[in-house]
């Protein structure tokens, strides 16, 4: 019997040829072509394999190698023909690679299937895209760093419920920001353990026949190990949900930067500049400068834990083992990585160039009561019940509410009006100054404690940098 459908390499079994929407419909070659690079640099390690196992002879093998190289070439250079046809991005380097090469081409597939072909280009894919955010995480860390360092002494008020609470130092804020960073790192790096774990030679899901030897490919292709069950390694996508799910937090983290800035350089608070070049105007107000770069990463923030429940919804009813569901995984893999990388490039390009404006944050600070809490803590160093102490500044800060003066600026005898336990020491507590300087623990606001934080985190950030 006649196939018609000679030109599809997966053809043989069927009578009619594939409907032309269908075909469209079920192929993916529109997207998972850019794991290209990923499919050649796989088949080169199966054809070494196959090679050294003897099921391909030297002569095959160096064929499929040189022909796998030009389609890489073709590739880069924009001249490969890709086609619906062929399905998806396996198909079409196979064709391809049967055309240059001849029969030796045919045999590249020997002990293996596109289910555990593609559970492998993906790994490797997320693999380098996982290091090159880490990179970017790196970037935006060390400038976060630069930037707190610079201002260790410059004082502005911390919040709760976005009232104005305790003083705080800039750079013990911006210090908050890299340890939530600094989580995103250490969940990407386990990730990354996860991830580099190979599939190949789990073939379509009960493994393969063939004499092969998967430690070799694992090693050729540098993952940790070969997978542990043929059936879980085909349908197995929790490391691709995994990492989506360090994205979204890393977005949310992103987000949450975002949102205090679009605060900070607002007229309200005038806390901070933005750099001109991450900023645009309005077509119709002269005077605007708006944050879109903080703004848009907030708005980013969304695709990513869209993302992550799509994928957590994709797989939630599969039954074992590869389903063509599957295929519905890249696409949003692929979108979450490109948006991490350029969110984090966009941060660690502009963190840099932020400039605090330390009176506004210092007047801003004086403004709130932010001291009040010392002043319970005078109270009970002096000997008074903490709740006591709370109840007595209250009353101090209804005066200071009722004159519109800070605490600092109360007299003593107004002060003593509500304890005699206070005397003339307690305005170096009242102190904007002195309130952070107290702070001295580990993790405290103190500059000298910040400093010494920014010291270690260096250190720690270089050493991570290096793990992968």
């Amino acid at each position: 019997m006649t196939n018609i459908n000679a030109d599809k390499l997966s053809s043989a079994r069927f009578a009619q040829a594939t409907d032309a929407f269908v075909e469209v419909f079920t192929a993916s070659v529109d997207f998972d072509q850019r794991m290209a690079h990923q499919d050649i640099e796989g088949s080169v390690a199966h054809a070494k394999m196959l090679c050294a196992c003897g099921i391909l002879t030297e002569q095959e093998r160096e064929a499929i190698i040189v022909g796998l190289a030009q389609i890489g070439q073709e590739i880069i250079n924009g001249d490969f023909v890709w086609s619906v046809k062929q399905e998806d991005v396996h198909m079409n380097i196979e064709a391809r690679l049967t055309d240059l090469i001849g029969v030796a081409g045919k045999k590249l597939h020997t002990g293996r299937s596109r289910n555990d072909q593609v559970a492998t280009d993906i790994r490797l894919y997320l693999r380098s895209e996982t290091k090159q955010i880490l990179a970017q995480l790196t970037r935006l860390q060390s400038a976060i760093l630069n930037l707190a360092e610079q201002h260790a002494d410059t004082i502005m008020p911390g919040f709760t419920h976005l009232q104005v609470a305790q003083p705080i130092t800039f750079g013990h804020h911006l210090m908050a920001w890299f340890e939530m960073l600094n989580r995103d790192r250490e969940r990407l790096q386990d990730c990354y353990k996860r991830i580099n774990i190979m599939p190949l030679g789990a073939a379509a899901l009960a493994g393969t026949s063939y004499p092969i030897d998967r430690q070799m490919t694992a090693d050729l292709l540098g993952f940790s190990r070969p997978s542990a069950n043929s059936l879980d390694s085909v349908s197995d996508r929790d490391f691709a949900i995994e990492f989506t799910a360090a994205g979204s937090l890393i977005m949310m983290h992103l987000s949450r930067f975002s949102e205090e800035l679009i605060l900070w350089s607002s007229a309200q608070f005038d806390f901070i500049e933005m750099p001109d070049a991450f900023c645009t105007g309005s077509s119709i107000m002269p005077q605007k400068k708006n944050p879109d770069v903080p703004e848009l990463v907030r708005g980013k923030s969304g695709r990513i834990t869209g993302h992550l429940v799509s994928l957590l919804m994709l797989m939630k009813s599969q039954p074992l083992a590869y389903n063509k569901d599957n295929q519905e995984d890249k696409e949003p893999l692929f979108d979450t990585a490109d948006t991490l990388i350029n969110c984090l490039r966009a941060y660690a390009d502009m963190v840099p160039h932020i400039e605090a404006k330390k009176a506004a944050m210092y007047n801003a600070a004086k403004r709130g009561f932010a001291t009040a809490t010392d002043l319970a803590d005078y109270l009970v160093r002096k000997g008074m019940a903490f709740r006591d102490a709370h109840e007595a500044v209250g009353l101090a800060v209804r005066l200071g509410l009722e004159s519109q003066r800070d605490l600092s600026e109360l007299s003593l005898s107004e002060l003593q009006h509500f304890s005699a336990l206070i005397s003339d020491d307690v305005f170096a507590y009242l102190t904007l100054e002195g309130s952070v300087a107290a702070r001295k623990h580990i993790g405290g606001t103190a500059p000298d404690t910040v400093r010494a934080a920014i010291q270690s985190a260096r250190q720690n950030l270089l050493s991570a940098a290096n793990e992968l």
